[in-house]
């Protein structure tokens, strides 16, 4: 990477250490994490579907079990397509970051190898969450020929097994925004002795 470009960049920042006001790429991750969670929790409710439809009459929601396939599939194909804008945004937003050196996480990590996990776990979890939606497209429209069983045990269980290294790697990420003040922009404010309260409304 070219210093003299990064530094160019850098002139160009406000407080929180970005070219723009709102940090994108913690949005972008919040409406990631929110798709696939949505995605498996409604695929499993279709395979639960039939435990939970006198449930459903009760409440007089009527609802199929296609119906929850239906939108654990979109959501998986939607988490699919924003996952590659999020960690497009993170990389960009991880080139701008000048975290202290001398400081260190709660599990040990300096700020650079901290920014490493992060980095090289979020194209891991891009590559999981895309082989997920191809998994999951398979079987929607190839594997599956009882319709009212449109997703496999396997796949849930391989998809609760993400959430989990969504959430060891989410710590990452607020461990770079809240212990290492990267990115945020009322730590910055504070550092530079303004109240972020006045600046920020």
């Amino acid at each position: 990477m070219n210093p003299e470009l990064i530094d160019s960049l850098s002139a160009q920042v406000g407080a929180n250490g970005l070219p723009y006001a709102i940090p994108i790429h913690p949005n972008l991750v919040h409406l990631t994490l929110g798709l696939f969670i949505m995605g498996i929790a409604f695929d499993i409710v279709g395979i639960l579907f039939p435990l939970q439809k006198q449930f459903l009459k009760i409440l007089a929601i009527s609802a199929t079990r296609s119906n929850f396939f239906d939108v654990g599939w979109y959501n998986m194909l939607a988490s699919s397509i924003i996952t590659f804008f999020t960690v497009a945004a993170g990389f960009y937003e991880i080139m701008l970051a000048k975290p202290s050196p001398e400081l260190k996480s709660v599990w040990g990590l300096g700020a650079m190898d901290t920014m490493i996990w992060h980095g090289v776990g979020g194209v891991l979890l891009l590559a999981m969450i895309v082989g997920m939606t191809i998994w999951r497209g398979f079987q929607r429209y190839i594997f599956s020929q009882d319709k009212l069983l449109e997703v496999q045990w396997s796949y849930l269980a391989v998809g609760l097994f993400i959430m989990f290294i969504m959430y060891v790697h989410g710590t990452l990420g607020a461990q770079l925004a809240a212990e290492f003040g990267v990115h945020n922009t009322a730590d910055a404010l504070l550092e530079l002795g303004k109240d972020p309260n006045v600046v920020l409304k």
